[in-house]
């Protein structure tokens, strides 16, 4: 049979049928030409894909802590409890528990194009992130349509990884580092906006993440098509929470990731608490809260980006267990800072706010390489769903124990998390430590 090269030059062969150990006739009379176009490995990766995906997800997920950076002023216009920080926030958390499940069990995102989700999800949680101030009222208005900006959330973080993944193979790894450091900066973008514009009301705030976020999604749909590596993901299996754990390796790299997520989202919601408490210590000078709330939550990127360029050298359970650490340390240290001066409280919370996300994308990576092959969809689904479950929980108690405990000793509870964290993480850095 005739076939051809990949750059499609011609091969001949002899159609005259062949004797045992005889050679093959080559009279021209018994040549014919045969082309057979073999399809090209290279998929030509257009530039633009990578920055419209990282703005989409940067845009996407501004409306992650949009009511966070506005409430004070709806304290003050609609009188709510001091524990609407609470309840704001673990409704967004709520809702994009639910929404992650949602998608998963109906397995949207392997029915509809990636980027008609994103679309559609973003026009959605926008609506619903300007219905606080359209339609909301009081803290129970707030809470539902802050729950529904949080279900829309998970057609937009999640939906936006796997357009990354349809069209990056080879550098997949370094795209997600990317999307990670994007959601980060979108979710303390609100509190930016809030700082260029004190003079503003509180509902431009709102109006402009929500048309930002809008924008975003149209971003993606114009110019980020379904990429050439876009797979189905497996059906998700609920009965795969009584397999995944069994495996040591698994069960220790989800143990340490949810002790990162006690302490995270806790952390950035009660960044601006933080402030004031400094503020309020004495020892503070004129500090912008707003500005300085954007500024350590966004030092985040900082830490994704290191610890990706880390990894190669030192492994992933290392670098994710040394940030968990100094995350740690920030937690126990975090009482005696409050009355330090401006400048090394806010050096400590720039450090605090760099290593409290920058292990997030070695555990999405330590969670994926270590699930089961046939489960890991399902595994990575309850997993999120399990961590995000324990960020409310964290976020109650601080809640609750702040009407008991004096606000600077508060955040002595958010030590729990690194510390069961590093505990489970033991085996993966002795089995690292014994391959080196």
């Amino acid at each position: 049979m005739c076939t051809t090269t990949a750059g499609g030059r011609w091969l001949r062969s002899a159609t005259r049928p062949l004797r045992r150990r005889q050679r093959p006739s080559i009279k021209a009379s018994s040549r014919r030409w045969v082309k057979i176009p073999i399809p090209s490995t290279t998929v030509k990766l257009p530039r633009h894909i990578l920055p419209a995906i990282v703005f989409s997800q940067f845009t996407g997920a501004s409306p992650w802590f949009a009511g966070n950076a506005v409430l004070s002023d709806l304290q003050t216009l609609w009188g709510l409890p001091p524990d609407a920080l609470a309840y704001m926030t673990s409704s967004v958390q709520l809702g994009f528990i639910s929404g992650t499940l949602v998608f998963a069990v109906m397995a949207i995102s392997d029915i509809f194009s990636p980027r008609k989700i994103f679309l559609i999800c973003t026009l959605l949680g926008a609506f619903c992130n300007a219905g606080v101030y359209l339609f909301a009222e009081g803290l129970w208005s707030l809470v539902v349509f802050r729950f529904l900006t949080g279900f829309f959330l998970a057609g937009i973080y999640p939906i936006g990884m796997k357009s990354a993944a349809g069209w990056y193979q080879r550098d997949l790894g370094k795209a997600m580092g990317f999307l990670l450091g994007a959601l980060v900066l979108g979710t303390a973008f609100p509190h930016l906006l809030k700082a260029l514009g004190h003079s503003l009301p509180w509902s431009s705030v709102i109006l402009s993440v929500s048309a930002i976020a809008a924008f975003g999604g149209f971003v993606t749909y114009a110019l980020v098509p379904d990429g050439p590596y876009l797979t189905k993901g497996a059906k998700f299996d609920p009965t795969a929470l009584k397999v995944i754990f069994q495996s040591k390796n698994f069960r220790s790299s989800a143990y340490g990731y949810f002790g990162h997520m006690w302490e995270l989202y806790t952390f950035w919601a009660f960044v601006p608490v933080m402030l004031a408490i400094h503020i309020g210590s004495g020892t503070a000078v004129s500090i912008d809260i707003p500005l300085w709330a954007f500024l350590v939550i966004g030092a985040g990127v900082i830490g994704c980006v290191a610890g990706g360029l880390l990894t190669g050298k030192f492994g992933s359970a290392r670098v994710a267990s040394a940030q968990l650490g100094i995350s740690g340390i920030c937690c126990m240290l975090s009482p005696f800072v409050f009355s330090m001066p401006s400048p090394i409280f806010l050096l400590f919370l720039l450090i605090w706010g760099t290593t409290v996300v920058g292990d997030s994308p070695q555990f999405s990576t330590l969670n994926a390489l270590y699930a089961p092959k046939e489960l890991v969809g399902s595994a990575l689904t309850i997993v999120n769903c399990i961590g995000f479950s324990i960020t409310i929980i964290s976020i109650q108690l601080l809640t609750y124990a702040s009407h008991f405990i004096e606000i600077r000793w508060l955040f002595l509870l958010l030590t729990i998390g690194p510390a069961a964290g590093l505990f489970a993480m033991r085996p993966l850095i002795g089995a690292q430590a014994a391959r080196t």
